[in-house]
């Protein structure tokens, strides 16, 4: 695995919300420091898990300058400004580099289905538009397309700041094939927490994850016992894990992990429409998944 650029636990870290669903940006600020205090190395800020859909671009501003500001440099800052639309994907890159973020990322163009050549094209025009690292974001099940292997490393090739993707396609030929085929200091991160062990096996280099809202200090074991060739505790505690792995997307991301830090006494707020609030026995499944591998009383 090559020396990570960003680190090795990612978080993909939620939006919180006040009682009326604005954006609660002093909420936003302690769990950055949260977050880098339970090992996580960088921050994703507004990406699906933060609830991107719902969040403006005013309000996605908003919370890149809080973020930017409670790390204070101690950690890299990572802002989605990947659209479906290249024009606005472009100016939207531009304002949130001037903020001073460590990177963005850019998502699969969704809904509008354009074929590998314009994922290509689009990715590219973005990379141009900016001086920052650039990290692709792959997840077929929310963007209905998958891109290829060839064309993420026809990017990886061409593109000398698309430096990463982060990959939630689940298919380990395809995540293989980017790695065998990258070039020297592109990394591959999973963009799925059970997947990460797999791939850090195949030579993948972390993950950008939701679990670490909850257990970060315990899947930070996990990702630094594969590390050092302990593999046999890594897939114990990455064994351990994956019930709350599957617990956490019983419903649709982030609905579970807010409820889960609110279980653990930091209450991050609700969902946006068209999300909803867990239903009590989602609630209790999960109450009972934490206690079960240690995280509650």
């Amino acid at each position: 695995m090559t020396t990570p650029r960003f680190g090795r636990m990612l978080t993909a870290m939620v939006t919180p919300f006040t009682a009326d669903n604005s954006l609660d940006l002093n909420r936003a600020a302690e769990l950055a420091v949260r977050l880098l205090s339970e090992g996580t190395d960088a921050l994703v800020v507004c990406g699906t898990t933060g609830e991107s859909p719902t969040v403006f671009y005013d309000q996605k501003i908003e919370l890149f300058r809080t973020v930017i500001d409670a790390v204070g440099g101690r950690a890299p800052v990572i802002a989605n400004a990947g659209d479906n639309c290249t024009d606005d994907s472009l100016q939207f890159a531009r304002e949130v580099v001037a903020l001073g973020v460590d990177a963005i990322m850019a998502v699969v163009p969704y809904y509008n289905k354009p074929p590998q050549e314009g994922l290509y094209r689009h990715f590219r025009a973005i990379a141009e538009s900016v001086d920052v690292p650039v990290i692709l974001y792959n997840i077929p099940g929310r963007c209905v397309i998958n891109m290829t292997a060839e064309t993420t490393l026809r990017l990886a090739h061409d593109c000398e700041n698309i430096v990463a993707v982060k990959e939630a396609s689940g298919n380990l030929t395809q995540i293989a094939q980017i790695i065998d085929g990258a070039p020297e200091g592109f990394e591959v991160l999973s963009g799925d927490d059970e997947m990460t062990l797999p791939m850090m096996g195949l030579g993948g280099t972390g993950v950008i994850s939701v679990l670490s809202h909850v257990a970060g200090v315990r899947f930070k074991e996990m990702i630094d016992a594969q590390v050092g060739g302990d593999h046999t505790r890594a897939l114990r505690i990455h064994l351990e894990l994956l019930p709350l792995m599957k617990a956490l997307f019983m419903t649709s991301n982030p609905i579970m992990v807010k409820e889960g830090l609110r279980l653990k006494g930091f209450d991050v707020g609700g969902v946006r429409l068209p999300l909803v609030e867990p239903t009590p026995d989602q609630t209790a499944e999960l109450d009972r998944v934490m206690r079960h591998v240690g995280l509650l009383d």
